[in-house]
């Protein structure tokens, strides 16, 4: 255990380091006052993952877990009041972002009411958590196929698989410090298609006149 705080403060570093990547859509909403070529489902589910992995670390009494997720989801939400801000499609974001707030509170009366012993509710929540950070991860492989079909690394950030990777590879090994499936196995593949991203890159070299638009992990 003495690995223990290394490896939190290497989780906290490297996952704000990933959150942080976002900023750039922020600072390019500010500066176009537009919502041009920027996603908005990333924001939305990765806001939905921290705030299910704080409820988790809260659960857990896990501080690094807490404070990850807390700033996870204060700046997820300011991506998502922002691209409201800018959007000219007002009606679509408002209803997605209504529909998260239904799907948060429906979970949080779920795990809080129906589920009245405290090391059930941990697990259930834990596999809740692990299932939707794993498709999170897995979500960008049909990208990953067209850039193989393109030949082309131009849409990929390589600041974000960096830290992706780093990330992922932190949070695995304090999941294996602390005995934790459930924060250990779904940070497995963000390291593979960290990889393999590594690999387009080294085998698409994306050209130095090519701007690209970023994929959000």
């Amino acid at each position: 255990m003495a690995a223990l705080p290394l490896l939190a403060a290497a989780c906290l570093a490297c996952t704000l380091a990933m959150f942080g990547t976002g900023l750039s859509d922020l600072r390019q909403m500010l500066a176009t006052k537009s919502v041009e070529n920027i996603q908005f489902l990333p924001f939305l589910t990765t806001d939905v993952n921290n705030l299910s992995w704080l409820g988790y670390g809260c659960l857990k009494q896990d501080w690094t877990l807490i404070t990850v997720n807390t700033i996870g989801a204060a700046l997820q939400t300011l991506y998502i009041l922002a691209y409201l801000y800018y959007s000219p499609a007002k009606r679509p974001v408002l209803l997605h972002s209504l529909l998260l707030l239904a799907v948060l509170v429906a979970g949080y009366g779920y795990f809080t009411l129906l589920i009245a012993d405290a090391r059930m509710r941990l697990a259930r929540l834990g596999l809740f958590c692990s299932v939707f950070t794993i498709s999170m991860y897995l979500s960008p492989l049909a990208d990953l196929a067209k850039i193989v079909r393109s030949k082309s690394t131009r849409c990929l950030s390589f600041p974000l698989t960096i830290t992706t990777f780093l990330a992922s590879t932190s949070w695995t090994l304090y999941g294996l410090q602390l005995h934790d499936p459930y924060i250990t196995v779904p940070n497995v593949p963000g390291i593979v298609t960290s990889i393999v991203r590594f690999w387009l890159f080294w085998w698409y070299p994306p050209g130095q006149d090519k701007p690209y638009r970023p994929l959000h992990a």
